[in-house]
This record gives C-alpha cells, sequence and structure tokens, in this order.
C-alpha cells in the first residue's frame, strides 16, 4: 500500500489527515483490498480541483473527500469511494469522462458520469435541467445502484454544509432534497440518511417551524431522558423475565417527524404525546412476537397503531413489529420491534444489500426486489417528456407507500394512502384498468373515488369496451394509473384536436381565396417542419389547440393569395379590441415569446408573483396560468401540447388574494395578537372569520381570512409571524 504522506507532499494538513482517516476506514472494512486506486484518485482530484473554493472558503476538494467518508461508512466498496472522491471532476474542471475511464475503469467513469449534472447543455429553464439530471441518475441507477449511493452522500455533504449559502439557495436545494433525495433514500431503505436530510431539510426549508420544535424537545429534554431512561430499564426487566435476549435503545422522535404529526393532525407542539419511541432488538423472528406479547400483557396497547411489517414487509424490504402502548405513568410511547438483521437492513437499507465484486459491472443484488420499484419508476416515466409533468410524477412516486390490499385470491397490492379502487386496476394491468367500470371491497359495492384501507380485499368489476374518464385523473393516486390513463385520453383528444385543426385550415383556405386543392402534402409538411413539427398531423393538432391560427399557416404556404384576399376585401367594423395591456410594466403575467394573447391566473391556485407558474392554452379563453403546486395542474396538463412558457413581468404595485386556515387555540386575545403581526408584516386583511373547531372536542378554533399581499416572500414572512403566535397550531393555504 502506497503511504499518503509520500505521495501528497505539502497537501494542506487538514485534507491529508482526513485523507488518511479515510485509507485507514476502508483497511479495517476491507482487508487485503488494494488501495491503489482511491490514492490515484485523491491525486488527480487534488491536481484538478487546486485553487478552488467552496461558497464557505474552504478548499473545494474537502467536498469529495467528505463524500467518500459517508460511502465509507456505507462499508462501499473502492469502485465507490474513488467515484465519489472524483463525482465531481467532470462537471467542474477540465478532466473527461474518457480520461476517467481509460485510468479508473469503466465502472468509475459509469458512476461520475451518472452523478454528473447536465449543466453543459442549454436547457430552456432550470425546472427542464434539473427534470433531466434526475432522470439520467435515476436510469444510471436501475444499471449500478452505486450511482445514487454516491449521490445521496453528495446531497448529505451539501445539506451539512448548507449554512454558507444565500437564503435563496437554502430554501430550493433543502425543498428539492425533501421532495426528491429523502424520499428516495426512504425507498431504498436508508433509515439512517433519510432522517438527517429530513432534519436538514427541514432546518432551512422552514427554520421558524424547526426553531420552535427544537426548543420544545430541548425545553423537555431532561424529563424525556429520565422518562425513557425509566420505561428502558421496565422494558428490559420484563423481557428478561420472560427470557427474550435483546437489546434496547431509546430516543426522542425526530423534529420533522414531529413536524410532519402537528399539520397531519393539526395540534400543538405541546399535544404531542408520543414523543418517546423505544427500539427492542433480539436474536429471532419468533423472540420479536414474544416481545409485543410480553409489552401487551404489561402495558394498554392504543387501538390501531399495532403494524405487522414483518409478515408484510415494505416495498423497501423494511420488517418491524410496531406498536404504542401507554406506559409509567399513562405516558404513551412507541415501540419498534425486530431482529440484528432486520435492524441493519432498515438503517443501512440498499448499501446493506448490495455487494460488489472485483471484475463485474455494477452491484450484485442480494436481493433485487430492492429496486424493483425503482424499475418500474423508470419504465413510467420514459414517455413523459415534459419536465414539469417528470418531475410532478417522480414525487408522487417517491412517497411511501403504506396501504396493503389483497385480490379476491390473495395476491398482495402495495399501493400509496387514499388510494381508489382505480389504482388497484391499474397495479393488476393496464387492460383492467381501462376496462374497469366499479369494485367490490369486501364483498360490498363501492364508488371509485374509495380510499382503499389497509386489509381491504378489491374486487374489480370490467366491462369490455370501456374507456377511462377524465375525471378520474382528480382521484387516482399512483403515476402508474394517472399516465395511462392520460395515455387513453390524450390519444383520443389529439384525434380530436387534429380533426378541428384539419377542417379549420381548410375553412379559412376558403374564406380568403386559397385554392387549397392545389397546395400539396409535402407543401404542408414543409410548412410543418418550419414550426419544429416531425409530422404533418402535429400541425393540425397544434391548430386544434389553439397554438396558432390557420391564417398564420396559409400566409406560408400562399402568401400571394393572401394578400391578394385583404386587398381586395371590403372594408369591415373594426374588430373588438384585444385586452389593453399597457406597457411592459404594468403586465403582471406574459407569455414567453408571444404577443397580444388573454392571459389569466386560474381561480383554483391563484398563484402569486415569484411561485412558479405554467400556462395552459384553454379552447376560447386564452393562457390559463396555474402555480406548478396547484393540485390541477398535472391533471390539466395531460395534453402536453397545450402547455405554454409563461413568466412574471416587471414589478407592479398590484396585491393578490390570497386565503390562509389558521388552526388555532379558542383563546381571548388571540385575534388582536393576529391582526397586529398581519399589519406588522405590511400586509392587509380582506376579509375575517373566526369560529370554533365543532370537529374538535379539544377547544380550538377555526380563523379563515383572505389577506392582500405583494408576493410570494411577503406571504412566508406572514404565515411564520401567524405560527409564532402562542396557541396556533396550523397555517394552512386554501387554493
Amino acid at each position: 500500500m502506497i503511504e499518503p504522506a509520500n505521495v501528497f507532499q505539502g497537501v494542506d494538513p487538514f485534507l491529508a489527515s482526513r485523507f488518511d482517516a479515510l485509507i485507514e476506514k476502508f483497511a479495517k472494512q476491507h482487508p487485503g483490498d488494494d488501495a491503489k486506486a482511491i490514492h490515484d484518485a485523491f491525486a488527480l482530484a487534488l491536481r484538478m480541483h487546486h485553487g478552488q473554493k467552496r461558497q464557505s472558503g474552504e478548499p473545494y476538494l474537502i467536498h469529495p473527500l467528505e463524500v467518500a467518508h459517508i460511502l465509507c461508512d456505507m462499508t462501499s466498496d473502492a469502485t465507490c469511494l474513488v467515484a465519489g472522491i472524483l463525482h465531481d471532476a467532470v462537471e467542474d474542471t477540465a478532466v473527461t469522462l474518457e480520461e476517467l475511464r481509460k485510468q479508473f475503469g469503466d465502472a468509475v467513469a459509469s458512476c461520475v458520469d451518472g452523478v454528473t449534472k447536465l449543466s453543459k447543455l442549454k436547457f430552456y429553464d432550470r425546472e427542464e435541467r434539473q427534470a433531466e439530471s434526475v432522470r439520467k441518475m435515476l436510469l444510471a441507477m436501475v444499471k449500478d445502484v452505486r450511482v445514487v449511493l454516491i449521490k445521496l452522500a453528495d446531497r448529505l455533504h451539501n445539506m451539512r454544509t448548507l449554512a454558507a449559502l444565500p437564503r435563496e439557495r437554502q430554501e430550493r436545494i433543502a425543498q428539492e432534497t425533501l421532495e426528491i433525495y429523502a424520499p428516495i433514500a426512504h425507498r431504498l431503505g436508508m433509515g439512517k440518511v433519510r432522517a438527517e436530510l429530513e432534519d436538514l431539510g427541514f432546518q432551512y426549508q422552514d427554520p421558524e417551524a424547526f426553531r420552535e420544535i427544537a426548543e420544545a424537545i430541548d425545553s423537555k429534554r431532561k424529563a424525556n431522558e429520565s422518562l425513557l431512561g425509566e420505561i428502558r430499564t421496565a422494558v428490559q426487566t420484563k423481557l428478561r423475565r420472560e427470557g427474550i435476549d435483546a437489546r434496547i435503545e431509546a430516543r426522542l422522535k425526530r423534529p420533522y417527524s414531529i413536524w410532519q404529526k402537528l399539520k397531519r393532525q393539526k395540534i400543538g407542539i405541546d399535544q404531542v404525546y408520543d414523543l418517546l419511541a423505544v427500539r427492542i432488538i433480539t436474536d429471532s423472528v419468533k423472540n420479536c412476537y414474544a416481545a409485543l406479547g410480553t409489552l401487551h400483557g404489561e402495558w394498554h396497547p392504543i387501538p390501531g397503531r399495532i403494524k405487522d411489517f414483518i409478515a408484510i414487509p415494505r416495498p423497501n424490504l423494511y420488517q418491524s413489529l410496531h406498536t404504542s402502548v401507554i406506559g409509567p405513568g399513562g405516558q404513551p410511547f412507541e415501540v419498534q420491534i425486530r431482529t440484528e438483521e432486520m435492524h441493519r437492513i432498515a438503517e443501512e437499507g440498499i448499501a446493506a444489500h448490495w455487494k460488489y465484486k472485483e471484475g463485474q459491472k455494477g452491484g450484485v443484488a442480494h436481493d433485487e426486489q430492492q429496486i424493483t420499484w425503482l424499475r418500474q419508476l423508470v419504465e413510467w416515466q420514459r414517455e413523459l417528456r415534459d419536465p414539469g409533468e417528470f418531475m410532478a410524477t417522480l414525487k408522487v412516486d417517491l412517497f411511501p407507500e403504506e396501504v396493503y390490499a389483497f385480490t379476491p385470491k390473495g395476491r398482495v397490492i402495495v399501493l400509496p394512502r387514499d388510494a381508489t379502487p382505480i389504482d388497484f386496476a391499474y397495479a393488476i394491468h393496464t387492460e383492467v384498468g381501462n376496462l374497469c367500470v366499479g369494485a367490490k371491497v369486501n364483498g360490498r359495492i363501492v364508488p371509485l373515488k374509495y380510499a382503499i384501507k389497509n386489509g381491504d380485499v378489491v374486487d374489480v368489476l370490467t366491462q369490455q369496451g370501456h374507456l377511462p374518464s377524465k375525471d378520474w385523473l382528480s382521484i387516482v393516486k399512483t403515476s402508474k394509473a394517472r399516465n395511462k390513463i392520460k395515455a387513453v385520453i390524450n390519444t383520443t383528444e389529439r384525434a380530436k384536436a387534429m380533426e378541428i385543426g384539419e377542417k379549420h385550415l381548410e375553412r379559412e383556405a376558403r374564406r380568403l381565396g386559397v385554392q387549397w386543392k392545389k397546395i400539396t402534402k409535402d407543401q404542408v409538411q414543409a410548412v410543418a417542419a418550419e414550426y419544429g413539427f416531425p409530422k404533418m398531423e402535429d400541425l393540425h393538432a397544434a391548430l386544434g389547440y389553439g397554438k396558432f391560427s390557420a391564417r398564420q399557416v396559409l400566409i406560408k404556404l400562399a402568401p400571394e393569395q393572401v394578400e391578394a384576399a385583404d386587398r381586395d376585401a371590403e372594408p369591415v367594423a373594426a374588430p373588438a379590441p384585444a385586452p389593453v395591456r399597457g406597457d411592459d410594466k404594468d403586465l403582471i403575467i406574459r407569455v414567453k415569446g408571444i404577443d397580444d394573447v388573454m392571459v389569466y391566473r386560474a381561480k383554483c391556485c391563484n398563484p402569486i408573483r415569484g411561485e412558479q407558474i405554467v400556462g395552459y392554452i384553454t379552447r376560447g379563453k386564452g393562457v390559463a396560468v396555474h402555480s406548478l403546486a396547484c393540485t390541477n395542474v398535472q391533471n390539466l396538463l395531460y395534453e402536453v401540447e397545450r402547455k405554454i412558457a409563461v413568466e412574471w413581468a416587471k414589478a407592479t404595485e398590484d396585491s393578490f388574494a390570497v386565503k390562509l386556515t389558521v388552526s388555532t387555540d379558542d383563546r381571548p386575545g388571540l385575534l388582536s395578537q393576529l391582526t397586529a403581526v398581519v399589519f406588522h408584516e405590511g400586509s392587509n386583511i380582506r376579509a375575517l372569520e373566526a369560529q370554533p373547531d365543532d370537529k374538535r372536542a379539544d377547544g380550538s378554533a377555526v380563523i379563515n381570512m383572505v389577506l392582500d399581499v405583494r408576493d410570494k416572500r411577503q406571504l412566508e414572512r406572514v404565515v411564520a409571524a401567524v405560527r409564532r403566535i402562542s396557541g396556533v397550531r396550523d397555517v394552512e393555504r386554501i387554493q
């Protein structure tokens, strides 16, 4: 083995010590393995990243070195560590993939390529670049799971050092982490990585809420830790008495997990009673169930909180018994019970399953079920060319799957929470989904919007010749179902649009006196190509969707005849004026590259300045502009041809009306504090209504109000300020 000190004379002492520690850690994990490639990779990175600095002012090389440490903690092989050290080399330095392939081999080059963002290519906007970079990573993951291990390690270190970035970038990266990378870690069973990514993402996405929860946890830390010690001792004593060999871990609930519960149940931090959690790790499945029985024999279990993920593992292979019990002094606490092997898989996930062998490409799976979901996901996403649709459906796919239902023959179907019989039908087979007309659940007819529950037996009713309804898009939860429904509807709608466009073109030709029969298909095909359409049918569809006028096409096909028709036309009354638009400074939203188009904000989401927006061409009403976060967007954009790029125009003095619902304690003086806070943040209250919450019996109230805000930033400040008011449980924007 080459000694680092002999190779890297004059290296920054901190970098040298971290590299020494990496080599030492690798040698303990992989005794006898050659570390020469790791030395060579560090030498190359040292040379290529020389002089580069991070935002914090530290040498850039600290980042890839720390990424390699995180990978080493996952007991990754030498190839993975080499790729981790070089993961930014192609993106940020002059080194090429071919050079890496020549020096380190195909596996390293493929891993580096898989995590390299597509920043050097030209894209329409940041959303498109992000979508294609994620798509590229997912495709590379299917071939070699080390790609995602490197990407998660990269993201984890970036999140640990996010404080050095400007606030706007912190928010964007934190949101991306919570929506994409933490769910990927969860789907791969990597509990430790997921937990840290979620807490760090939460800390930067909503610092006020994070600080409030952290302070609440710290204020009770001593009392809770004392209680945890009591519970741990009591559990250990009871298990020993029953002859069950086990080790006990006790912990407090994580800030992000608490925050999710507060939002889901609309309660205050003082009403979270299960902050405490105990983990029992034993030596066999038999003892797992024995431990569960012992706990339930001593303490009352909380109904509805018992889950058996040993008999039916989660899709990421997670196994455990879950329960909640009322412990000493009436204090509820959560319990997870698992074997050592289950615990290793729960913490490390796919990193615990994959072993790498010299001379083989990619990983050798101990159990390929670990990435079955990924193969399916990539397959379902292949036809999604629109970046916004791709990212939105990906985020849905990455959410935890929690509902286990059965076919009448006993086959288990795993679905997301609130999935419907339509989702169930498409999970069985596309044809079953398309022909679905109804469903029986546990022998009883239910509506198609029924939310499937754990243990339901679902029998899908079908009818030959039936086609999916457009209304289904608003109730299905899985992207497989949504994509299949869109495909059928899109084919039908496109055929209609093509027919409308062709007839409209012929009718306009007759009106203008253009000799349509003399125009050849080749001429129309040539005009279609000018507009960027490979086929004449695409041009007809675009006309049918209203993307441009038939007159524009005819001017290209027969300019002289159209001009002659204009000269010969009799004077007519002036057409109705287009909407008054004024100068650019008066615009709120404009269509990119097109003038004189009616544009309006969709009522379903009322986007405000600063939010990401997307345009949707409506027939006869102009362009409807939605927030990208609008729940209706993906249902509307099943016809990608109708999507159009829009942007916020120059800043105006206009304000936007926003509806908020505040869940709070019903106490005197709260309304006064609320109005004072809104006034202090420079906003105006248009309407306000307060009333007790009849759905709850805990002295809570609901306040509905409409505010005037200038932009997203001001709204965020108002919401953060309202959340700081004592007694406020949740603030929700109503779309």
